[in-house]
This record gives C-alpha cells, structure tokens and sequence, in this order.
C-alpha cells in the first residue's frame, strides 16, 4: 500500500497513515440516520475506501467518499454505543477517538421507517396497537411535577447502567430507576413523596371512575341489554324460519357475486398494477443492486483505461458481499467477474514477465496480483525471470562484441602491416594522442605519416576504441543498470515490504529461497566475471571445462591487438563496478568472483606495464640525439630524462591501480606477486643500462636501427630517427654514455626508487641495490673502455720519444728544458681534458687523475730501466718528472704521487746548489712557456674551490 521512492542506489518505501475517526455528527440516531464522518487519512479517493463499520454494522453500500478528510453515510441496523471504524487499502484498518450510540425507536403501523420493523412487539393479532394504559398522557409527569427543571441525566449513562431498561413508562421494558434518575436527579426527598402521594391518588381515581358511571347509567345500561336480547331473538326466529338454511350463507353468496362482479370489472386495471409493481419490484432491486450488476461492463472498461486499483477494489468489495449469496442471479454475475478477473490475473502476469521494466511497474504489478489473490508466488517467480533475463544480456552483449571484432578483423587482413614495437607514449590511445597514460572514451583519428597510401577514414580504424574495451564498458553497464533493481525486488520481498505486509506478518522469504537467491547471485557474478577473463585474462580460464569454456566466447587476436595501454582503464571499470556491488550491502560470498578479477587484473595492469615500460626503455637507443646539454655539474644528453619520464609517468599511471580501496585487498599481498613485480621493476630499471651499454659500444658498420617514416605514428616534433651521420667517435660516445650513466646513478634512480617506494612497490631496496649494481658495472666498463682508448696511445709514447734521437742518460748534453716527449704527453692530456671537459666537467678529475696514474707508473718503469746516470742525465730526468707532477698536481693521487716518489729515488740526487738553480730556472722557464697550455688545469682547481 505505500510508494516506492528509488533515489540514486536506495529504495525508500514511503508507509501511509491508517485512518482515523475524529468526529461525528450526529453522533446518535436511529437506523437508517445520515452521518457525516470526519478525520485524517480517509482514503485517497472512492476506490482506495474498503471497510465503513459503525457500532459493529457494516455501512460500505451506504457510504460516499467526499474527501480525505469527510466521509458520509447512512446507519444500518445498530444499537447501543460503537465506534465508526474506516479501512482503506492504503492505510488499513483505522482507529476511532469518538463513538455513536444507535436507539430503536417505537413506530407505529402508520409510521414510517427507514428500516424493517418487527411489528409483532407492537401489534395484537387482530392489528390493534398494543400500548400501555392511558393512565397518562405523552410528556406528563406521572408524579405531578415538571420534567423540564435543571435538565436530564445523560442517556449513554443510563444504557451503562440499565443495558435492557428503558425511561419510557409506556415502554414494557420501564424501569422507575431509569425515569426517576433520568428526571428527578435533582428533586429533594420530600418532593418525591409528594409526587408519591400524587400518583396514588390518580390511581384511586383510575379505579373508581368505572363504578361510579355504571352507577350513573344504570337505567340507560338496561335498555341497551334488552334491545341487544330483542335483536337475538328476532336473528334465531330468522334462521330457524329460513328455508335456504343460515342467514350468513346468502350473505356470503351476496358477498362472493358482488366480489366477482368487481374482480372483473377492474381485472385490467389490477393486473397492470400488478404488472407495475413486479417491474417497480425489479428496479428497485437493480438500482439497490446496482454495484453488483454494473461490475462486468465496468471491470471491463476499466482494464482498458488502465485503471486497476479500482478494478481490484471493486473486485474486492463484490467478494466480501457476494461471495457466499444463494441468490441464483447474484450467483451468475458474480461467476461472470470472477472469469473477468482470472483472464485480468493471466494479463498482469504476462505483462510481469515482460522486460524490461521499471522496479516501481513491477512493484505495482507485483501488489495487483497479491490483491488479485492469484496463484502461487508472483514476487518469486519474477525475480527468478529478471535474474535468467539478466544473465541472457550478459551473452547477448558478448555475442554481438565478438562479432563484430570479427567483422573488423576480416577487414585488417588487407591493410599493411604496422611495426612490431611501438613505445607506449607513442603509441596512440583516447586523450591526448599519442600518450598512453591518457584516459577518455573517444576515438582519435590518426593523421598518416609521410609515405602513407592510406586516406585517414581509411586509416582512423586502427586507432579506435577496441571492443575488448568497449565490450567490457558495455557489459559492465548492463549488470550496473539492471542487477540493482534485481537485488532491491529481493529486498522488498524479504522484507514483505513489497507485499504490503508488516515486519512481523512478512514470512515471504524462507531459508530455501534466500539460499536460491545467494545462487543465482553468484551465478550472475560469476558468468559476468569469466566473460571478463574471456576478453583480458584468457589464460586464467584453463581451470573452466572446454565444453563450458565455449560460452564465455574466443576473441579473434589481430596484429593491431596491443592492449597494455587500455589496461588502466579495463582496471577502473572492473574496481568501479566492484565498488558499486560492495555499496549495496551484497553478502561477500555473492561478489568474490568480481572481487577476484578486479584484483587479478590489477596485478596484471601492473605486471604487463612494466614489461612494456622495460620494452620501451630498451627502444630509447634509438631515440638518442647525441645532443648535450650542459650545466654547473656536467652534461647529459635527453636520454636520462626520457628514462625518467617513462617511469615516472609509468608510476603515475599506475597509482590509482596500486592503491587499494577499502573493500579491496592489497595488490602485493601475495609472496608470488611481490617476488614478480619486484622482478620486474628491477628489469626496467636496469634496462635503461643494457640500452646504454649499446649506444656506446656501437660498431661504426652497425646500421641504425631507423624506422621506416612511412610506418611510424605521427608524434608531433619528435623524431624517432637517428641519422648515422650525427653519431660520434667512439671516444666521445663513452663520455656521454659515461656522463649518462654517472647523472642516472646519482640522480636519476634514488628518485626513481624513492617514487617506487612511495607508491607501495615491493622490496624496492633490493631493486634498488640491484639497479645501482648494474648501472656501476656499466660505468667500470664504459670507463675502462675509455681510458684503454685515451692511456694506451698516451703510455706507449713515451718510451719512443724519451729516447728520440739515440738519448742517453749516461751520455747527454746538459738540460736546455723540457723535452718534446713530455710536452706531447701534456697536449695528448689536455686534448683529453678538453674532450671530457666539453661533456662532463665532473668526469675530468676522475679520467685525467686515473690517466696520471698510468702516465706516473710508466715513468716510474722506465727510470727503473736505466743502469747509468750521468750528471746532465740526472737533472734532465728530474726536470722532466717535476715538471710532468707540477703541471698535473691537480690530478695526483696517493698511488700517482708514490710513483712519481720512487721515480724520483732511482734517479741520482743533485748535491750542488747550481745545479739545484739550473733545475729552478728551467722549471720556470717550463711553467712560463707553458702557461696558456696549462691554463686549464688551474681553471679546473678554481672550479673546485668554488664548489
């Protein structure tokens, strides 16, 4: 009886207020009394009206509905105090706060009446009235005295207290108390033995009146009898001389002929009459029965206008008052409605079954055929019709995604072929174009690179939303739209809310069914779960039976079928419909299956992203530009930062899918998850060095691994070709690379791993310690290789030129400065410095100071070499090993500054103080014609001061 009100995903059942009864006029009456009835919540119209009871006696046919808050009707046959209960469908069985007290009153034979009077209590058997003695008159004082005084005692009190008396004294039923109580309440003592007094003389008076006029009349008395005997003579003298028997017999005949005569006289006129009456009779009985009569037509009219409270509360009202008549007529009509309200039932149960259809339609349809009384269970059968209704356009939506996959596939097989790696940011999505960590539904469209034969329209297919994806949008959306109205017909039937029945009258859903319901939940849950697996996760089906796999469907894998960067968004769905399920209060065993493949592709969202993001840092080499971009700390290339934006935005795209909600698990629960995604991480980050470890040791024959312009995807101003011309030496390759690897180890990864960290990933110390790992080795490697390219040539030099013109230590002329060889060795330095200088300023100490060390150890060999010194070739040797030190102090070492020690110790001392001069003034005439040259080595200490 109340109003569902659906707002958002809660239903609020809105109860109406039972009836009530607050006043009454009038509020006493004789049967058949008209009575305005007034209250709250009386109905919501004539049809809503059920039940009108006053005093006990049922008032409906009399009853007219005036408004929610006014009644009227006529009093039936009641008597004595009652109260006026009103029933609507909507509200129930009202209450009262007022009462009616119903009287018969004494009518004559004369005297109208509104209801049938038993006329055998006032009546003799010869019709005569029957009625107490005329000793008093109507409204006189049998005790003399005035009734009309301070006012009468109230009459429902006397009912409560003399239940079959009456104050009337021409009543059978008087009662002195009754009267004197009634009218005397306030009279003294002493006046009711007056009136005492009074009444036994009026009694007296009664007895004696008779008497005294036979006394009065006796002579007149006398001649009355003797005329009387006179006559019964002369009747007895009559009949005994009489020949034709009795008097009264040619009486009777006189009698009999004369009613003949007159019978057929108006024997026209009397059977009209009678005629007139028998139809008066029917029409009377047809427009008292007029409810009854009308109800076909009007059922009937009203099942077309759509109106079927009324058909039902008409329906219900011709029940209650024709169910069980013997009237043969009744009987009839009656049986005609009932045929009228068994096809109504089949015509709302039909239409019950028809979907789709609203939860209030349904709530509607449900309640007509509870009224209706109709067979079995309604509410029942049509959740277990909504629940096979839903689980038909889970497949129906499967089958029409896969065929069309289908239909496109067919036509992809006469495109060209697209390349078998694109990095993700380059790879086209909804959003932004070309970013995968874009989000949104709409297509782009494609515009072809240069090269391509293909108009746009034609080309535009390839870049769509794929139906996987939107296959997974379009079924999550039908459960979302239509399993709520599933669960809450299940909760009005639990709770008898939908059939109009209190809580405790609401036994509707017993265990057996609440078990059913919970299955076919799961089933829902579970068929809507595998079509998903069936789209994404293929291989997490192999547990399903081959047979039962082919309903969940095959989707055709195209070439252009590279779904990692629709992962995301495959995850918001799945969580977000997981979230809506939670919010509605479903019992955890109904949802696992959904709770399951929500986090089963979480892992996978993450798992497959970091192997494409590894995919896309391996592909970087061929992004590399060679371009450096130098500050106060050095200069790197864009490679570094193309890494680091990879994986940031890689992370940042994955932040929502790493989080967990409160109704989810934590993704990384599982050891076997940790270990994997650990794994993973530690190969993305660690493949940006096996990208690197490539550019640098780059063979000058290896060709460029160049894409095709024609085959690439439009990316706006970047370029994925690298030109082998722009490629350096190999020298300067391993600088970059070095200066790359160093500002990734230092700059790069902690931040990297400090995000990991932030965002949940697991064991991100050990990925971290095994990323530095691989990125050191690479540094060892590249600067081994660049000092083998730098020292070798460097080194062996020195030897050459040392002894460059037959030279002999025993055996030279005295020192002029320093020789050409050691001059060489410093310009080959500077040409390294500059060279690293020009890349890196932060690599120069470390390259020149290892380069020193070689440099230190060669000459300490070769001064270990020689056997004999002469004078001239001890102080040449000295000049040359100070000035190598002086020039290169900057870069010493302690293994460097031991060399050079005991390279200084094999040669002989200088004893004498010119010797010690000539040594000062050539070193000084070294550090003056060296100056400009050596200028870099003393700016290279400045920088260090300044940092």
């Amino acid at each position: 009886g109340g109003k569902i009100l659906v707002c958002g995903t809660t239903l609020y059942l809105i109860m109406p207020k039972e009836p009530k009864v607050t006043g009454l006029s009038p509020n006493e009456g004789p049967p058949g009394t008209k009575v305005t009835i007034r209250g709250e919540y009386l109905g919501t119209g004539a049809t809503d009206l059920t039940g009108l009871t006053i005093c006990g006696v049922n008032c409906l046919l009399t009853a007219e509905w005036v408004s929610p808050s006014k009644i009227t009707c006529k009093t039936g046959l009641c008597k004595g105090k009652g109260e006026v209960i009103v029933t609507t469908r909507a509200g129930g069985v009202g209450t009262c706060t007022v009462t009616f007290r119903g009287y018969v009153m004494q009518t004559g034979p004369l005297e109208e009446s509104a209801v049938w009077i038993d006329e055998s209590t006032t009546t003799d058997k010869r019709g005569r009235s029957k009625s107490s003695s005329a000793l008093f008159r109507k409204n006189e004082d049998p005790l003399g005295m005035s009734m009309e005084g301070k006012g009468k005692f109230p009459i429902d009190q006397l009912e409560e207290m003399f239940p079959e008396g009456s104050g009337d004294p021409s009543s059978e039923k008087f009662l002195s108390e009754w009267f004197l109580i009634e009218n005397h309440h306030h009279t003294s003592f002493d006046d009711l033995k007056t009136g005492l007094s009074y009444l036994k003389r009026k009694s007296s008076q009664r007895s004696e009146g008779p008497l005294a006029f036979m006394k009065g009349n006796l002579t007149s008395i006398m001649d009355c009898q003797d005329a009387l005997a006179a006559m019964h003579q002369d009747l007895l003298k009559d009949e005994s001389t009489s020949e034709g028997g009795s008097i009264t017999e040619k009486l009777e005949t006189l009698l009999n002929n004369a009613n003949e005569k007159a019978v057929a006289m108006y024997q026209d006129v009397l059977g009209r009459k009678d005629k007139a009456d028998a139809t008066r009779n029917a029409l009377n009985v047809l427009q008292r029965f007029r409810f009854l009569f009308s109800l076909p037509g009007s059922i009937e009219r009203n099942i077309q206008n759509g109106d079927y409270d009324i058909v039902i509360n008409d329906y219900a009202k011709a029940k209650s008052l024709f169910a069980d008549t013997e009237v043969q007529v009744f009987k009839r009509v009656y049986q005609e409605v009932e045929k009228q309200i068994e096809a109504f039932r089949g015509q709302l149960t039909e239409k019950l079954m028809q979907l789709p259809s609203t939860l209030d339609e349904q709530s509607k349809l449900i309640r007509y055929l509870m009224d209706l009384s109709a067979p079995g269970d309604p509410a029942w059968d049509c959740i277990v019709n909504q629940q096979k209704w839903l689980l038909q356009l889970l497949f129906n939506c499967k089958e029409e995604h896969i065929k069309q996959a289908q239909t496109l596939q067919s036509v992809a097989g006469t495109e060209g072929d697209t390349p078998s790696h694109t990095p993700l940011k380059y790879r086209p999505s909804v959003g932004t174009p070309g970013s995968v960590f874009s989000s949104g539904h709409p297509s782009v469209k494609r515009i072809p690179s240069f090269g391509s034969t293909q108009s746009p329209d034609q080309a535009a297919w390839k870049f769509k939303t794929p139906h996987r994806v939107q296959f997974v949008d379009d079924l999550t959306d039908v459960l979302l739209e239509n399993f709520p109205d599933l669960w809450k017909l299940w909760e009005g039937y639990s709770t008898g809310s939908l059939l109009n029945e209190t809580a405790e009258k609401a036994d509707v859903a017993n265990q057996e069914k609440e078990t059913r319901f919970k299955e076919m939940v799961e089933e829902v849950m579970a068929v809507y779960s595998k079509l998903l697996r069936a789209a994404f996760l293929p291989e997490s089906l192999t547990s399903v039976a081959k047979e039962e796999r082919g309903k969940y469907g095959a989707w055709p894998e195209g070439k252009y079928d590279n779904m990692a960067h629709w992962l995301p968004q495959f995850v918001r769905t799945i969580r977000s419909c997981y979230g809506t399920l939670s919010g509605m209060n479903l019992p955890d065993e109904t949802t696992h299956d959904v709770r399951d493949v929500a986090q089963d592709t979480r892992v996978h969202c993450v798992t497959t992203l970091l192997q494409q993001a590894t995919e896309d840092v391996k592909a970087l080499n061929d992004r590399e530009t060679w371009t450096v971009e130098r500050d106060d700390r050095g200069g790197i290339t864009t490679l570094p930062l193309l890494f680091e934006n990879i994986i940031t935005e890689l992370i940042q795209h994955l932040k929502e899918v790493v989080q967990s909600r409160a109704e989810e698990s934590e993704i990384f629960k599982g050891a076997n998850t940790r270990i994997k995604v650990s794994k993973l991480c530690e190969d993305m980050l660690s493949a940006f060095s096996v990208t690197m470890d490539q550019l640098a040791f780059r063979t000058e024959t290896e060709p460029e691994a160049t894409t095709p312009t024609s085959q690439q995807p439009s990316s706006g101003h970047d370029e994925l070709t690298s030109p082998s011309e722009l490629t350096p030496p190999m020298e300067r390759r391993l600088v970059i690379v070095l200066s790359n690897c160093s500002h990734t180890r230092e700059k790069v990864l902690p931040k990297l791993t400090d995000l990991l960290e932030k965002n949940g990933y697991p064991e991100v110390h050990r990925v971290q310690k095994a990323s530095q790992s691989s990125f050191a080795d690479l540094d060892e490697k590249l600067f081994d290789a660049y000092l083998e390219q730098k020292a070798d040539p460097l080194v062996g030099a020195l030897e050459p030129g040392m002894y460059a013109g037959y030279f002999m230590w025993n055996d030279c002329l005295p020192p002029k400065g320093v020789r050409n060889y050691v001059k060489e060795a410093l310009m080959n330095l500077i040409a390294v410095h500059a060279e690293v200088f020009s890349i890196s300023p932060v690599l120069v100490e470390r390259v020149l100071s290892k380069l020193l060390q070689d440099l230190a150890d060669e000459m300490q060999r070769l001064m270990e070499c020689v056997t004999e010194w002469s004078n001239n070739g001890a102080l040449q040797a000295r000049l040359e090993l100070c000035a190598l030190q002086d020039a290169l102090a900057l870069y010493k070492t302690p293994e460097s500054s031991k060399s050079f020690h005991d390279a200084l110790q094999l040669v002989p001392a200088i004893t004498s103080a010119a010797d010690r001069k000539t040594l000062e003034d050539l070193m000084n005439k070294f550090k003056s014609n060296m100056q400009l040259q050596l200028t870099c080595f003393r700016s290279d200490s400045l920088k260090r001061t300044l940092v």
